[in-house]
This record gives structure tokens, sequence and C-alpha cells, in this order.
């Protein structure tokens, strides 16, 4: 009982587990589209992060948006530097599993971006996406813009009218300033193109996202 609510706690970052000074092996090149994860990206992209559910899934939804140059999937919105998988399991690191997105704004918008997230998941559970269950898979949207701020704040508004009226509770995704991203170990890469047939336990509401319509 004890683990189960330290799981879909946060924990303060004075009771987080302490981490590494250096950065854990991933891979060097997107399985997908061969460009480096780390960079450098082309000039004027912009970075994004997201939060919904197991990352293998949320990736997949996201490398071949056209305008996206490379995702990567691994850890955001936490405490401890460096976390491995099985730290960040554990509920004592704080972190969520995040998909990267570096994208060219000039070719795929903000609130293209958006209503993807809003439309590929359910952001009214919680500390959970379906049976996954942790606050490793909590609904975020990690901005690295005020206009990325102001488009997720905006577009919140307008899905959780949708979601209401379809009888949705409110919705529970977190909006904050996008902080240290720490990739994933190389095998949760593009996971999903690795392993065609792997878990993918995403799944959204059926409501439609309004951003984009003139709403």
């Amino acid at each position: 009982m004890f683990s189960l609510l330290k799981k879909t706690t946060i924990p303060a970052r004075e009771d987080a587990l302490p981490g590494r000074a250096t950065a854990i092996p991933t891979a060097e090149t997107h399985f997908v589209n061969g460009r480096p994860l780390k960079g450098p990206y082309p000039e004027g992209s912009e970075t994004l992060q997201l939060g919904m559910g197991c990352f293998w899934g949320v990736e997949r939804m996201f490398w071949n948006q056209p305008g996206v140059w490379v995702t990567a999937a691994g850890y955001g919105a936490g405490h401890t530097p460096n976390p491995t998988y099985e730290e960040v399991c554990s509920g004592h690191t704080g972190h969520n599993e995040v998909v990267q997105i570096v994208y060219d704004p000039a070719k795929i918008g903000i609130e293209e971006l958006l209503k993807v997230f809003w439309e590929g998941h359910d952001p009214t559970q919680g500390m959970r996406q379906g049976n996954d269950r942790g606050t490793q898979y909590r609904s975020g949207i990690y901005w690295s813009t005020e206009a990325q701020r102001i488009a997720a704040e905006a577009s919140k508004s307008a899905y959780q009218e949708r979601l209401g009226a379809a009888g949705f509770g409110p919705i529970t995704t977190e909006i904050l300033p996008a902080g240290p991203f720490y990739f994933a170990e190389d095998y949760h890469q593009q996971y999903l193109a690795k392993n065609p047939r792997g878990y993918c336990g995403i799944g959204g509401t059926g409501v439609t996202c309004p951003i984009g319509t003139g709403a």
C-alpha cells in the first residue's frame, strides 16, 4: 500500500533519489530518420516536451508529423539528475515519461502539435494513463517559449469545454516550463519502430479538440 501511494505522489525535491553527475548511455541517432538525437538541430527549430503516458506509443505519434525534425524518449519534470528507467518507475525521482519534439515552426505550428497531444490520450486521468499507473504516466506539457505556453493554456480551456460536454471530468494536465530533459536508454528510443508489435497503452477520448478549427 505504501508503494502504491508513493507511485501516485510526486516526491519533494529533498526526498528524491540522488541520481548521478553523468548522463546514462543512449542512442546517437534516430532509428527511423537517422538524425542525431542530441543535435545539432536546424537553425530556427523549437523544442517541446510532452507527457501522455508510456513514451513508446507517444513518440510514434509525433516522429512522422510533417515539420518534426526529430523525437526522443526521455525523462522530464522531475528532481533526480540523469535518472535510469528503473529509478523513474520507482516513483522516487519525480520524473514523467516524456517525448522531446524538435520541430520547425514554419512547417508545423504549436497548435497542430497540441491537437495531436490532446486527442492522443485521456488528459483527465491524473497519475495514470489507462492501465499504466504512477507519477511517470501523468499528462503534461512542458513549454520552452512563451508562445507555446499561451497556446497550451488556450487549448486546455477549449478542450475542457468539449470534454465536459462529453461527460469527462476536469483535465489534470500540468503545464510547466520545460526543465532538464534526460534521454532515456537506447532500447526505449523509437521502441515501436524496432518492435512493431510492442506494447502501446495510449488511447484517446474520442473527443475532437477544437484548436485549429477557428473555435
